[in-house]
């Protein structure tokens, strides 16, 4: 936390200007209707403080999110008709501008990252808890690919599969947000990382640390012979059957996310059983449901600061071509993480 005076609660001239810039989506559709709009500068409430946007990664949720797919996620609080949050975005890099009532982390002039509603503007409001300090070692855009999809990596490789050394372990997804950062996380835990991705995007999973990288297009890696101690599915549609049959008889399969599937649950389905197959298997299949928070966010800059782990932010673009990043992430074009650069930053 940076030193400060006792006016650091204070809003700095930037915040003082009542209007903003952001990518906003009121109603549930197609990305392309994502749009530059201007709207209100929010203020930071109890436990809240307001950050002045630098970047904001984009992952799928942001997708789910403006297409209102699958329709489950319209009942869990996102709104039924219409999206409560018209300002997209939950990752965030930036610099606190001003703090609310009982903030006791963080002062006005702090560089910070994680996550807040609608970062996808010049202003976001973000919970204290949800934040924390940006690495020194990174910058601005690589902190703000960072935060949802990271913390879903280490919590998938570190907390779930408990990844250890010498352990043999397949990724499926590799090349993109989650699995870009889980090759990382599994490498630095000594693990034996087999990736799989597309022939294009092959290079980065090896610049990543793959020791192997499988194109999925010419080679069913279900139908291998062999098999992995841990594997992390980190956004195929493969079925557990065959999952299985890759899968040590006492290894570990995480699911991170979901997708494809039917309008109703999209691709959860499969977390859902994984589950009750595994009380009837000495294999361990689980689900997973990502949440971030400043514990996980620190466990994260401590990786980052090693050196273990960076952001493969590959694909930037202006706040004005938000609707572009998002369509280009769910047509599968862009490697590792798309990056919304709200500010002129390295």
């Amino acid at each position: 936390m940076n030193a400060t005076t006792a006016s650091s609660t204070e809003p700095t001239a930037t915040m003082k200007a009542r209007s903003m810039k952001a990518a906003v989506q009121r109603h549930y559709g197609s990305p392309e209707q994502i749009h530059t709009d201007t709207v209100a500068v929010p203020a930071p409430g109890e436990g809240e403080v307001l950050v002045e946007v630098h970047a904001a990664g984009v992952d799928r949720g942001v997708w789910h999110l403006a297409t209102g797919r699958p329709l489950v996620i319209r009942a869990i609080g996102f709104g039924l008709r219409r999206p409560k949050q018209p300002v997209m975005g939950s990752d965030v890099a930036g610099v606190v501008t001003a703090v609310g009532a009982g903030v006791t982390r963080f002062v006005v002039g702090d560089e910070v990252f994680g996550t807040a509603d609608g970062s996808y503007a010049q202003f976001a409001i973000a919970k204290e808890d949800r934040l924390a300090a940006k690495p020194a070692r990174t910058s601005m855009t690589e902190a703000g690919a960072m935060p949802v999809s990271a913390v879903a990596a280490l919590q998938a490789v570190e907390d779930t599969a408990k990844v250890e050394s010498g352990q043999r372990v397949l990724i499926l997804g590799a090349s993109g947000g989650v699995g870009s950062f889980a090759v990382q996380i599994a490498v630095a835990a000594g693990a034996h990382v087999t990736g799989v991705a597309s022939a294009a995007k092959a290079e980065l999973v090896r610049e990543l640390g793959a020791e192997r990288v499988i194109d999925y297009r010419t080679t069913e890696v279900t139908e291998l012979d062999e098999q992995f101690d841990v594997i992390i599915d980190a956004g195929s549609l493969t079925s557990l059957g065959r999952l299985r049959r890759i899968l040590s008889p006492t290894g570990t399969l995480v699911l991170v996310g979901g997708e494809g599937g039917d309008s109703l649950i999209g691709g959860s389905g499969r977390s859902l059983v994984a589950p009750l197959v595994s009380l009837f298997t000495k294999q361990r299949l689980t689900g997973m449901i990502s949440a971030t928070d400043a514990v996980l966010l620190g466990r994260l800059a401590m990786l980052v600061e090693s050196g273990a782990v960076h952001a493969a932010a590959t694909s930037t673009y202006p706040l004005e071509r938000t609707a572009d990043a998002v369509t280009d992430l769910a047509a599968g074009r862009v490697a590792g993480k798309a990056i919304i650069t709200v500010r002129d930053v390295a």
